[in-house]
């Protein structure tokens, strides 16, 4: 079964449009969990446009799922994850003027930051994992790392049109198998919605996708649990 984790960064954008106390990620990711969400996953960016201190120290007590923390390798972040030790901590590229995350990792060209990150996690049991561009140069260099997982960027198969889909889902496709082999776990995520996941869900070694926006925007319609359960579904039919 391919596991799910649901990203509420997205709930806690709509609460501080207005500075105000809801809707509450807490709340949002008890919900997702009664949906079937195997995974919760929350990026405290160093700008705290949406996730805050105080949503983090909140999720680690009360979410009884697998927590996955996104983060950069910047050092507040960094001794905020070794305090409150998620399972998971997923590295990512960071930018203030970006909307969202808009690459992968350079783990390739990395000078050494990355690693001291991943050492310094490890160090308090956390398990890593990269968010990576789906190249084969930077499975490698994540492999070296020895990290636990990369999760690749799927961002460009989601916006990609007509003949441009088949190529990039052809680049998932063979990063992931280089993961496979190197003895990492695979994982995806960023884009996809409830039409364009399916051909990921059915690339051979995928173990986990996180998807969040897709799943926020649903909620709005029908609720969170509803929509966590309906993505649930759609993984369901297409495990092998």
């Amino acid at each position: 079964m391919i596991e799910l984790g649901v990203n509420i960064d997205h709930v806690a954008t709509v609460r501080q449009a207005r500075r105000t106390y809801e809707p509450d990620p807490a709340i949002a990711a008890a919900l997702a969990e009664q949906g079937g969400a195997d995974g919760i996953t929350f990026h405290l960016r160093e700008d705290r446009r949406h996730i805050q201190d105080r949503d983090v120290d909140v999720l680690m007590q009360t979410v009884t799922v697998k927590t996955n923390l996104e983060l950069a390798c910047e050092e507040q972040v960094l001794a905020i994850a070794c305090r409150v030790k998620p399972d998971w901590a997923l590295l990512v590229p960071e930018s203030r003027e970006e909307v969202t995350t808009e690459g992968g990792l350079d783990v390739a060209s990395d000078s050494g930051r990355i690693a001291a990150a991943i050492e310094r996690l490890k160090s308090h049991g956390i398990l890593t994992s990269l968010f990576i561009d789906p190249d084969v140069r930077q499975v490698a260099a994540a492999a070296e790392l020895g990290v636990d997982a990369v999760e690749l960027h799927t961002g460009p198969y989601a916006l990609a049109k007509r003949a441009d889909v088949a190529t990039e889902l052809s680049r998932l496709e063979v990063a992931g198998q280089h993961a496979s082999q190197a003895g990492m776990r695979l994982h995806a995520g960023h884009g996809l919605n409830y039409v364009n996941v399916r051909p990921v869900a059915k690339l051979p070694g995928v173990i986990e996708l996180n998807i969040g926006h897709a799943i926020v925007s649903r909620a709005v319609m029908v609720g969170m649990k509803e929509a966590v359960s309906e993505m649930r579904r759609i993984l369901d039919l297409c495990s092998p």
